[in-house]
């Protein structure tokens, strides 16, 4: 088994190194999608969520409303950030619900190539100071420059149908951003750098350039 770290900031391009990743054979794990499932009502993340930050974030369905949450998390309007007092909740539950999903994975196939796909690898408190040198194997980062991500970050935006003009978009970037670690630090923690600052087909190339060494890792289990 080799445990992988797959992080990289907003817009990145990770979750495309992801998928690629799967169909290589990768078993992906995507924190975003466990958190999501942890914080829908009838969990203790959701109770938690709304006890912290009140009913005012719950949409009428029951539902958490994301955007609320982001806002007063991120700190938009020019209220001070409280991302710190989110994580804290949906952190701990997040990582020991991957851990358990990892332990299954291993148990029917001892040789796997398990990848986390999280932008949070380094930026997470949970588990102490470098708590990701327990967590991982192995670490790679997906960079690309800050115009490459803002751009991204607004194309998905609209594309899911986001009404907000440009300039919100851009700035609700830069307030995310601003919560990430540096690129240039993260690469000197990582065991490879994938960058993006080309075509989906020259990320692709790397991801396909770097599996067979995963591969490889995970059968001498170093």
């Amino acid at each position: 088994m080799l445990r992988v770290g797959l992080t990289g900031g907003l817009g990145s391009g990770k979750t495309t190194a992801a998928r690629r990743f799967t169909e290589l054979g990768a078993k992906v794990i995507s924190a975003d999608e466990v958190g999501r499932a942890l914080m829908q009502p009838g969990e203790q993340v959701f109770a938690d969520i709304v006890a912290k930050f009140g009913r005012g974030i719950v949409k009428e369905d029951g539902k958490l409303d994301r955007a609320a949450l982001a806002k007063i998390a991120f700190g938009g309007g020019g209220a001070p950030s409280r991302i710190e007092e989110l994580n804290a909740i949906v952190h701990p539950a997040t990582i020991a619900r991957q851990e358990e999903m990892i332990a299954e994975i291993v148990t029917n196939d001892p040789d796997a190539v398990v990848i986390v796909e999280s932008a949070l690898v380094f930026e997470t408190k949970h588990g102490g100071e470098e708590g990701w040198r327990r967590r991982f194997d192995r670490i790679i980062l997906v960079r690309a420059s800050e115009s490459n991500k803002i751009a991204r970050f607004v194309a998905r935006a609209r594309n899911s149908g986001s009404s907000q003009k440009w300039s919100a978009l851009d700035a609700d970037a830069q307030r995310r951003m601003a919560h990430q670690i540096d690129d240039d630090w993260k690469a000197t923690h990582s065991d490879y750098v994938l960058t993006n600052d080309g075509s989906v087909d020259d990320l692709r190339a790397q991801v396909d350039a770097l599996w067979p060494r995963l591969k490889e890792a995970a059968k001498i289990k170093v």
